[in-house]
């Protein structure tokens, strides 16, 4: 739906009958329940009939049209602050209607005048902004701005002339439009078109409720001679009793609490009257015991009703109040369980205490029946405005690249953030997400690396292993293929005996050589594959030196180290040696590799 300018003059009948069609701006106060004017069981009435309010003359002339007359000369003072025309239009959008005191001609600024008063010189004060005037005056902008969108600013101003046309006093302030209640604004028309399609004018409570007490018990005469000469007591009786009997005592409209505090105070006159009436008994003669029980049963009466009344009108009143205030509570919990319920989680928490104070102080029932009726659709209109940021923050949480709704255990305090907040957070805690899932599965393929890296380490280290091993076999019989030729010569005569025993030894000398070559090549391997396997540790040269004496290999120096090629590093004065060079150099000493062992023992000599 969009805005669209209605060609019609404020005042005519014409206008009437575009407003009767439409929700306007300026019932929206009261439709918040907000309006210091109208009362929102008012506009239920007038909407459901059709039937607006008529004014008497003073109100028209002395409030109404000098609020036009006032806003005429301040509508170029307000040209001059904003800088452009303004024209007072009547536009529509949909079913919502607005009569604006001014929009520009881009339609991107409007103008709202309200004639000064006591309650907007305490709120338009200097550095004011929209936000610092009554809710009323709030209300009825937002919804001109929610009728033309394209609105970004309201000049509201409130200003007081004399009856020449000269300016007594100006305020003003700028008012931007706020979705939050624009929302708020929505919801309460709804809940406002549901109650006019129900209203029934047949339930509506009388203006003004008016106590009514029994009717006048007669003049009660007494007059006494030492006896009694003349009484109507007995006829007194009869009606006196007939009346109290058919007091009710029952209480359940403003009615009934009206008649039964006045027929407390009938009650309390007639036991006066009657205690009266038995003084002045007394005063003429002696006690009568006939008489004054007459006169007592008849007190007692009226005092037992009076007593009773007095007790109801307390009791009952207080239970209509709370019934009231529960009837309220129990719809504002079923309309937040129904939401949950829309929402599929239990998001929305119950709301409670929110009634009794917005009766207190309060006499007439229909007077806290309203005032109930306007926090609940206040409330209501608060639940709905929630329910809308939760939909909107998870339906923006189902990306196409998955849910992130598991990001966000605490939705149910969080979901509520204007869209724009909870986006930015939501990105934050994607981001995050993401970047400790991409570590994670680094920390993963590095794992599956190294642990392959180590079991081709393994598997290498066992092929040569098992090639060392076929090695020294082979060494080992081509010695004893050696010697046996050897022999066979000797045997033969061609080899003198001292020449073959120098070759067997040379033989044997040889084979032995190369078996501890192929040894010393495996335990180079094995330290190498020790050192690759560093896990970052580091001692000092004096830590691996005790470590290597314990062990019965000796010790060494920085240079032994440096002569070898392996790395070091000083920290201060003391070398740094990571554990796992420094288990290479362990294994090469402990498994016997005499060449290297003795060149490390000499320089370190």
């Amino acid at each position: 739906m969009t805005f669209e300018v209605v060609n019609l003059i404020q005042g005519s009948p014409e206008w009437k009958a575009h407003r009767a069609a439409h929700f306007n701006a300026s019932d929206a106060p009261a439709m918040m329940g907000c309006s210091r004017n109208m009362a929102r069981s008012e506009l239920v009435k007038q909407l459901a009939s059709g039937i607006e309010r008529d004014f008497s003359d003073y109100v028209q002339e002395r409030v109404l049209d000098k609020g036009h007359t006032f806003e005429a000369y301040a509508r170029p003072l307000a040209e001059s602050i904003i800088g452009e025309d303004l024209y007072p239009i009547v536009g529509k959008n949909g079913r919502n209607g607005a009569s604006y005191d001014g929009l520009t001609m881009m339609e991107v600024i409007g103008f709202e005048h309200k004639s000064l008063n006591a309650v907007l010189r305490e709120a338009m004060h200097d550095g004011c902004t929209g936000e610092s005037l009554p809710l009323d005056y709030q209300v009825q902008m937002e919804h001109q701005c929610m009728v033309c969108p394209t609105i970004e600013k309201v000049l509201f101003m409130a200003s007081e002339w004399d009856r020449h046309g000269n300016l007594i006093e100006e305020r003003h302030c700028w008012y931007y439009p706020n979705p939050k209640l624009r929302a708020e604004i929505v919801t309460g028309w709804e809940l406002i078109e549901k109650d006019v399609a129900a209203y029934d004018p047949s339930a509506e409570a009388a203006p003004e409720v008016v106590g009514q007490a029994p009717d006048q018990l007669p003049a009660l005469r007494i007059d006494v001679t030492g006896m009694v000469t003349a009484s109507n007591l007995e006829g007194f009786k009869a009606v006196a009793l007939r009346t109290i009997g058919a007091i009710k005592t029952t209480l359940v409209t403003d009615q009934d609490f009206a008649d039964a505090e006045k027929t407390v105070k009938w009650c309390e006159q007639v036991e006066s009257s009657l205690d009266a009436a038995k003084q002045h008994a007394l005063g003429q003669t002696e006690s009568i015991d006939r008489l004054f029980r007459t006169i007592d049963e008849i007190s007692e009466q009226a005092r037992a009703v009076r007593l009773k009344l007095s007790k109801l009108v307390k009791s009952e009143k207080e239970a209509r109040k709370e019934q009231i205030v529960m009837q309220a509570q129990a719809s504002l919990d079923e309309h937040i369980a129904q939401l949950n319920r829309e929402l599929g989680a239990m998001y929305l928490q119950r709301v409670a205490g929110v009634f009794a104070p917005v009766i207190k102080g309060l006499k007439s029932l229909d007077s806290m029946q309203e005032k109930v009726q306007g926090e609940l659709a206040r409330q209501i209109t608060s639940a709905n405005t929630l329910r809308d940021c939760f939909k909107t923050n998870r339906e923006h949480l189902e990306q196409e690249g998955g849910s992130w709704m598991s990001l966000f255990p605490d939705f149910a305090t969080v979901g509520t953030k204007a869209a724009e907040d909870f986006q930015a957070l939501a990105a934050l805690r994607i981001e995050r997400h993401k970047a400790a899932e991409a570590a994670r599965l680094d920390a993963e393929r590095e794992r599956i690396r190294a642990e392959e890296a180590a079991r081709l380490e393994r598997e290498a280290a066992a092929k040569a292993q098992q090639e060392a091993e076929q090695e020294r076999l082979r060494i080992q019989q081509q010695a004893q293929q050696e010697q046996a030729e050897i022999a066979k010569a000797q045997q033969a005569g061609t080899l003198a005996a001292p020449v073959a025993q120098d070759l067997v030894a040379l033989v044997q000398d040889k084979a032995v050589e190369d078996v501890a070559g192929i040894d010393a090549q495996q335990a180079i391997a094995a330290a190498q594959t020790s050192a690759a396997a560093d896990d970052g540790q580091t001692m000092t040269l004096g830590q691996l030196n005790a470590r290597m004496e314990s062990m019965g290999l000796g010790k060494i120096s920085a240079a032994t180290l440096e002569h070898h090629g392996i790395p070091f590093t000083k920290e201060r004065a003391a070398v740094q040696i990571t554990s796992g060079n420094a288990r290479r150099l362990m294994l090469l000493l402990s498994m016997g590799y005499r060449k290297l062992a003795d060149e490390l023992q000499a320089v370190a000599a």
